[in-house]
């Protein structure tokens, strides 16, 4: 097996459910992602489907278990079962939040937000350095949903993604739902968020569905289609980048394999629409 870049080209999040329909049809799809966290062990069903897939398809490994933004140390040991995992499949990217998800050992079914302050900035860095040596690569780091702000933040969310990006050398995964979804919350644009993003940085590009609470807040669901207003924010940055690889997130409620499908199939028109462009 040789390491596969991942294409500018649309990709799925990979469901287990779908293996069989996908492995018998070869659908058109760019790429399958993951989160590392599910095949952490060291054998059975779930690697000989992942196996398999990684045969056909250029894979992308996404976290949500390392706590980059936590407190402490980086866990050693998750640590060296991510690097037997990419040593295993050899990804195309490697992903990770701007979050924290554990403290002094407890570990939490959330991302958590941070402050974005000097501090933090220190730490975070400090953290991507680590990751990044232990898997011998370089990695994306990606935006979080956000629906709360600290009061003790001195710096905006893209400058502070711009620096971790500068002192360690990672990327940036630019999350546009996630960017819809904070700016709903927070009361601001999200174009004017696109306008500050460090966008020489992105090597990838998340879209998702998500909820709206009885009380306006909104939610990072993923457990339905993307919406009108997430697919304007990708023709945005997609007419100054160029196509990148745009994976489309659907983790919960998870539809059945056409539905999912024609959501990589939309990503994919505006990717080739975006070249036309360009091309023109």
């Amino acid at each position: 097996m040789i390491a596969a870049t991942i294409p500018g080209a649309s990709g799925l999040g990979l469901k287990s459910r779908h293996c069989a329909e996908i492995l018998a049809g070869k659908p058109q799809v760019g790429w399958f992602e993951v989160h590392p966290e599910n095949y952490m062990g060291e054998g059975g069903p779930p690697h000989r489907q992942l196996a398999a897939i990684r045969r056909d398809y250029p894979l992308s490994l996404h976290g949500v278990g390392l706590s980059i933004g936590g407190e402490g140390p980086l866990d050693e040991a998750h640590l060296a079962r991510l690097k037997s995992l990419v040593e295993r499949y050899e990804p195309g990217l490697v992903s990770e939040h701007l979050a924290w998800s554990s403290h002094e050992g407890i570990y939490f079914n959330d991302l958590l937000p941070l402050p974005y302050t000097e501090a933090t900035l220190a730490r975070v860095v400090e953290h991507v350095d680590r990751l990044q040596e232990a898997l011998g690569r370089s990695i994306q780091l990606e935006n979080p949903s956000s629906y709360l702000a600290f009061e003790e933040s001195t710096l905006a969310e893209p400058d502070f993604l711009a620096e971790i990006a500068r002192r360690s050398g990672c990327g940036l995964l630019l999350d546009l739902n996630n960017v819809f979804v904070s700016a709903q919350n927070l009361g601001f644009a999200p174009q004017s968020y696109i306008d500050s993003f460090p966008l020489t940085k992105v090597g990838e590009i998340h879209l998702g569905g998500h909820a709206a609470e009885p009380d306006g807040l909104l939610v990072d669901a993923h457990d339905r289609a993307v919406a009108d207003p997430v697919w304007a924010l990708l023709v945005l940055v997609l007419r100054r980048t160029g196509a990148l690889p745009v994976l489309v997130e659907w983790d919960n409620d998870v539809p059945e394999w056409p539905v999912l499908h024609r959501e990589a199939v939309l990503a994919q028109r505006f990717l080739d629409d975006c070249r036309h462009a360009r091309a023109s």
